[in-house]
């Protein structure tokens, strides 16, 4: 089975693209850039999302972090 690339998200009242993004991934540039993709014709309807508006957003993974060394001026 495949997981799923993307899920709906419901905009509240006087939500931009952007805090929704943010509110429910907590990403922000870049993510914003799919969305708008994802949902053509999002953008004409202004910088105030409609309250109840059905937006599909994409499934974010977490990137590995990178492992880091630790330096030890004295030991």
């Amino acid at each position: 089975m495949m997981a799923a690339t993307t899920f709906t998200a419901t905009a509240v009242q006087d939500e931009t693209l952007d805090a929704l993004v943010w509110r429910v991934l907590e990403a922000g540039s870049g993510v914003v850039e799919q969305v708008l993709e994802l949902n053509p014709g999002i953008a004409d309807l202004g910088p105030v999302l409609t309250e109840g508006l059905v937006v599909t957003l994409p499934v974010i993974t977490a990137a590995p972090v990178a492992e880091s060394t630790i330096v030890k001026l004295w030991e």
